[in-house]
């Protein structure tokens, strides 16, 4: 799932006193994201764009399989044969 860049930076004091706000700016508007000591600490998101990440409409496998290389059998990888580093 690809998310774009944050809707609004909070710092975190800010964040912390209007977390219903940010909250709510997750749900309509996208990832919130919330600064500590100026630096990037978290990003809020909404619950379904949270389970979209944990959980791919696809397995790897499924992936895979939809490659154009799928069942290709002329496919050759070639081996390095010089000499082990130390």
């Amino acid at each position: 799932m690809k998310f774009n860049q944050p809707h609004r930076v909070w710092n975190f004091h800010e964040a912390k006193s209007h977390f219903s706000e940010v909250a709510e700016r997750a749900l309509e508007d996208g990832p919130q994201m919330v600064l500590r000591h100026g630096r990037e600490a978290v990003v809020i998101i909404s619950a379904s764009q949270y389970k979209k990440l944990i959980h791919p409409k696809e397995s790897l496998v499924e992936f895979m399989r939809r490659s154009p290389l799928y069942g290709a059998d002329d496919i050759e990888f070639g081996r390095d044969k010089s000499l082990v580093r130390r």
